[in-house]
């Protein structure tokens, strides 16, 4: 039987080690000298709740698997059936093709072609760029069509520390706002809101015990580096996720049956929040030939 997630491509750097997988070109594994820092899966499995997996074109939910594009109404397929929305994009299921592999990096390519519900065809690209006590990963987009389009890509890595449990780290978010969401359909409604006096307020670090999150945060405040920074941390070690500025927002998901694991913590960089196709806010807007590229990556500071 065939791997859900197709061939394997393992990256080796020093001590640092990650796969990437062929069909949805998602980020399987990440460890360093051993101690992994990303919740896994075993290659005969299908992602369990989207991990690791890049969300394009557009991250989270789209309502109803509905929105218009030019005054024309477009109808995606229901991905989400018990909520009857579309979610994640449409390249998780897609056979990215190999351009390069080396011993440390990879770069694959998929095209997201005209089809139901997505009328303009798109190029894209994913680098994955091993160092020795980290990742990089970057996204390249560009407008296959003779027509403007908006867009947003997102991805689902879920991140630990070795063993520690993940009610005992410590999250820490670069967010000043948080998304307003209907619970029972997970998708926004309203503005977002300020943090400050809230249990939402994670910029001073909380610990992630107590914390029940699928929550969008946006409002993001920059380091001195021009980056976002959001980091996950225990004792003498921290797990960074940084991304550019083009995303925006961050999703946190805080599930409690991750296979395998039970409690786990998903950090997914966005450049656009839920339903942004029929609310536009954020998307990336294309010209024809035009195209967009930014990263993201996750380093590891231990002290």
């Amino acid at each position: 039987m065939a791997n859900p997630t197709g061939e394997q491509f393992e990256l080796t750097r020093g001590g640092a080690r990650a796969v990437v997988t062929e069909i949805g070109a998602g980020l399987r594994a990440f460890e360093i000298n051993k101690v992994p820092y990303l919740e896994t899966f075993d290659a005969e499995e299908a992602p369990p709740k989207a991990a690791g997996q890049v969300l394009l074109p557009w991250p989270n939910r789209t309502k109803g698997a509905r929105w218009t594009y030019e005054g024309e109404p477009q109808e995606l397929e229901v991905t989400e059936e018990a909520r009857g929305n579309a979610i994640h994009g449409l390249v998780r299921r897609k056979e990215w093709e190999l351009l390069e592999h080396g011993e440390w990096f990879i770069r694959l390519a998929v095209e997201v072609g005209a089809e139901a519900g997505w009328p303009v065809p798109l190029h894209a690209e994913i680098t994955y760029e091993l160092a020795p006590r980290g990742l990089t990963v970057t996204h390249e987009v560009r407008n296959e069509g003779d027509k403007p389009v908006g867009f947003g890509v997102g991805t689902h890595p879920y991140l630990r520390i070795g063993d520690v449990p993940t009610d005992d780290l410590t999250l820490t978010l670069a967010a000043s706002r948080v998304r307003p969401h209907v619970a029972d359909e997970q998708l926004p409604f309203g503005e977002e809101t300020d943090v400050e006096g809230t249990d939402h307020d994670l910029r001073g670090g909380r610990i992630v015990g107590g914390l029940d999150l699928d929550t969008a945060f946006g409002g993001l405040v920059p380091y001195d580096d021009g980056r976002y920074h959001h980091l996950l941390s225990h004792h003498d070690t921290t797990l960074d996720l940084w991304t550019d500025t083009d995303f925006g927002w961050v999703q946190v998901f805080t599930p409690s049956d991750y296979p395998g694991r039970g409690r786990a913590i998903a950090i997914e960089p966005m450049t656009c929040p839920a339903d942004a196709l029929n609310s536009g806010t954020d998307l990336i807007d294309l010209e024809p030939g035009a195209s967009w590229r930014a990263s993201w990556g996750i380093a590891v500071h231990i002290r």
